[in-house]
């Protein structure tokens, strides 16, 4: 029986991986990254987890608080 794997260098694995996302549209390569996302942090490819907007807050800064900042 023949074997159906054919041996690449990494360069041509590659190469050949980036001719083909290279002709995606970036709406395709959006959607490839979202369903790698999913795939990465265990939640369903259209349904991300909600961010918890408890744990950040939004403050306004006074525009004389950042002419006054020391450099560093």
């Amino acid at each position: 029986m023949r074997n159906a794997i054919e041996m690449e260098t990494a360069a041509q694995a590659s190469g050949n991986k980036a001719v083909y996302y290279r002709s995606l549209t970036w709406q395709e390569r959006l959607r490839i990254a979202n369903y790698l996302n999913s795939i990465e942090y265990n939640y369903p490819e259209n349904d991300p987890p909600r961010m918890d907007k408890t744990i950040f807050s939004m403050r306004s800064q006074d525009l004389n608080d950042l002419e006054n900042l020391e450099p560093v």
